[in-house]
């Protein structure tokens, strides 16, 4: 059992669509996970459990300040005072080689091979908005519209060491709030469906993972032409390295350098940001003595789709965002972070934003 609280102030020091309003906001949220190891608990072998409750308080600044395409808090979950987010079992079979999940999923980062998080749009360096960085676009690609938490299934495959296929289906129509029983059996019945498969090499001792996928939404979508679209689809790729470890003869340690990279494209009648991209990298242990802080750095940007660039918005949004994660106790983290997002809702009548930010994380 593990119970985590995460607390985060940010203020937008300059720009943003709202000018008049410089106040900060305090955001926080709780999450309690429980694990049961059902080949310890009942002689189940390979078979796992999972559950996940979480509420929060506050919508960050977004709205109020900055309105970002993309959002500057991805922790910032409005006030929920306890969700049952996710709940679901897990069997293993052939020596971990074929994995089976069913139940309420989160279909981000669901799976680990070689301790490296994929399937899907995972990535070791710029995944945790809890850990590492705050701006929602460098957490998940943002051309993926995935659903919210709620009823589906996962198939994860290693054939060979190194090499993995995923493929999960899940309620289109979610809401993390309700069971998900009549989203996913009544009405229209509508399934997101995601395939992942990638390499996940050992480089000189070095880990990293690269991951290509696709994606299929059917439910019906309103162009930003006209009319409504159905069968939506995208591509994405994702990428992260160690490129740099400071003691390698120790598997255990993760001080060093890693580089991550990501890439979507989406559908332009339908999607506002069409095209993504995302750089960066973090360096564990850079001060001498503390060996477990992080420092890490990322750029983001949004491509506008041709059909949403009316009423004087401009191509793109960039995010630049750099963060600091010290680790003050084994149960403490605190993180300073900074964000410059140029056009802030790809709206060229908003000045650049500078937002700044600190972060405890609290886990027990």
């Amino acid at each position: 059992t593990v119970l985590g609280l995460t607390q985060i102030y940010q203020a937008n020091l300059r720009g943003g669509q709202a000018l008049h309003r410089r106040a900060g906001r305090y955001t926080g949220s709780y999450d309690l996970e429980l694990d049961v190891d059902l080949d310890k608990a009942a002689r189940v072998p390979g078979g796992f459990v999972h559950m996940l409750a979480e509420g929060g308080w506050s919508r960050g600044l977004d709205d109020s300040s900055v309105a970002s395409l993309f959002g500057v808090n991805g922790d910032a979950m409005g006030d929920e005072p306890v969700i049952l987010s996710e709940a679901w079992y897990r069997q293993s079979l052939l020596d971990g080689r074929l994995i089976f999940q069913a139940g309420k999923v989160d279909l981000t980062g669901t799976f680990e091979c070689r301790g490296c998080p994929v399937s899907f749009d995972g990535s070791l360096y710029a995944n945790d908005e809890t850990s590492q960085f705050l701006n929602a676009s460098l957490v998940n690609n943002p051309t993926i519209p995935f659903p919210d938490r709620g009823l589906g299934v996962i198939l994860h495959a290693e054939p060979v060491e190194g090499f993995y296929m995923s493929a999960g289906a899940a309620d289109a129509q979610a809401d993390a709030r309700e069971t998900g029983f009549n989203t996913t059996f009544h009405g229209e019945d509508n399934f997101f469906g995601i395939f992942e498969a990638g390499v996940v090499p050992r480089l000189c001792g070095m880990d990293g993972a690269y991951r290509a996928g696709f994606w299929y939404d059917p439910q019906p979508k309103e162009r930003l032409t006209s009319g409504v679209k159905r069968d939506d689809m995208g591509i994405y790729v994702s990428a992260d390295q160690m490129v740099y470890k400071e003691n390698p003869d120790d598997p255990e340690d993760g001080q060093g350098a890693g580089l991550f990279a990501r890439f979507g494209a989406a559908h332009s009648d339908v999607a506002e940001v069409s095209r993504f991209w995302s750089v960066g990298g973090q360096y564990q242990g850079l001060c001498p003595g503390r060996d477990e802080d992080v420092l890490g750095a990322g750029v983001a940007q949004g491509l506008l789709s041709r059909y949403a660039r009316r009423d004087g918005r401009d191509a793109q949004e960039t995010v630049f965002e750099v963060y600091y994660n010290a680790r003050i106790f084994p149960w403490l983290s605190v993180t300073g972070d900074v964000q410059y997002l140029a056009n802030p809702g790809a709206d060229g009548r908003a000045g650049d934003s500078l937002v700044v930010g600190i972060r405890a994380q609290m886990t027990w």
